[in-house]
């Protein structure tokens, strides 16, 4: 069994007792968080699809860890006018484990 969900803007498939890293959810470490937005649901080959939700789906998933991505550098750079800029960033991620599908 399998469902897509949506998770802070980002859609993934997900299956029981998987890992994610999905962007940071304030939420301590431990604690178990419910999403609601269950786009589709795969039963043994008995798809569901949602218009545009999957009404008494959800998925629970327990946070385990907040951690950073990999920096990222963004240059800008003109030509012959002396102009350049150096900007990074690190996303913020959370590491959860799907706990249920309940659908």
């Amino acid at each position: 069994m399998y469902v897509i969900v949506d998770i802070q803007g980002q859609q993934m498939k997900v299956e029981v007792d998987q890992k994610l890293f999905v962007h940071r959810i304030n939420a301590e470490n431990g604690s178990k968080v419910e999403f609601e937005k269950v786009l589709l649901v795969d039963k043994d080959g008995a798809v569901t699809v949602g218009a545009p939700t999957v009404e008494g789906a959800k998925v629970v998933v327990e946070v385990i860890s907040q951690a950073k991505g990999d920096k990222v550098l963004i240059f800008h750079k003109k030509r012959r006018k002396g102009h350049r800029k150096l900007n990074g960033h690190r996303q913020q991620f959370s590491e959860v484990v799907v706990k249920e599908i309940i659908a």
